[in-house]
């Protein structure tokens, strides 16, 4: 008798534990498809900051700055991850899609090390992103979108204060991508584990295939038959 009622409690147990980690799974699913709308910021940038005007003024500050994206994964979780050299506040970031609030989340680190989280939408093939300030009650803003086919990459940085409607421009960043001065990257080329632009080559069985970044290469090499499996059967999808 007890072997059927520990039985029961198993199979009881199983029918709770399946359904969830089918739920868990199909969250992870829908946020990396989310982040594929993001893919064009994937890669390097070299970009200049200064005031958020249409003309900035001889004396108004001029900085330069390093921008690089890249895909990050663990397990079936997935998420991009933002490096920035010589920032005027931040140093680096990671970005992630909250299925449950159907947001972006973006984590910034600030040059002081501190974490400064801000939530938002893609509006207008704009991705605006917002967090208000616990001590000062301020909302701060940072908008990002892509420009000439995916070659420019810009931000915005912004702020309002409480009880008001009106932005303050802070300063933004322009970003060329690394190499486009050189000559365009093959744009043909597809990154076989997120469908992105395949910038760098890596070969599997004496195949060549691309990827975007060093995550997805770590991945592939992690995983490569299944990535290549799914690639392919996505070609053939199309095909039909």
């Amino acid at each position: 008798m007890k072997r059927f009622v520990a039985l029961g409690f198993l199979m009881g147990l199983i029918g709770l534990v399946v359904p969830a980690l089918a739920a868990d799974s199909a969250k992870k699913s829908e946020a990396k498809e989310a982040l594929k709308e993001l893919q064009e910021y994937i890669g390097g940038w070299k970009g200049s900051g200064g005031p958020d005007k249409p003309r900035p003024g001889p004396r108004d500050p001029i900085w330069s700055e390093n921008v690089s994206w890249g895909w990050r994964f663990k397990g079936d979780d997935a998420w991009l991850s933002m490096a920035i050299k010589d920032g005027k506040l931040y140093k680096s970031g990671e970005l992630r899609y909250l299925p449950g609030k159907k947001v972006y989340q973006l984590t910034l680190t600030n040059k002081e090390d501190k974490k400064l989280v801000f939530e938002g939408k893609i509006e207008r093939e704009t991705l605006k992103l917002q967090r208000v300030d616990p001590d000062t009650k301020e909302t701060e803003q940072i908008t990002m979108n892509t420009a000439a086919d995916g070659d420019r990459f810009i931000y915005h940085v912004a702020h309002k204060r409480k009880g008001t409607t009106i932005w303050r421009k802070d300063y933004q960043v322009a970003c060329t991508r690394e190499g486009v001065s050189l000559g365009k990257v093959d744009k043909k080329n597809e990154c076989v584990v997120t469908g992105g632009l395949g910038t760098r080559a890596i070969s599997y069985k004496g195949e060549t295939y691309y990827v975007c970044c060093s995550g997805c290469a770590e991945a592939f090499m992690e995983n490569p038959e299944k990535y290549i499996n799914e690639y392919k059967a996505k070609k053939a999808g199309k095909k039909k």
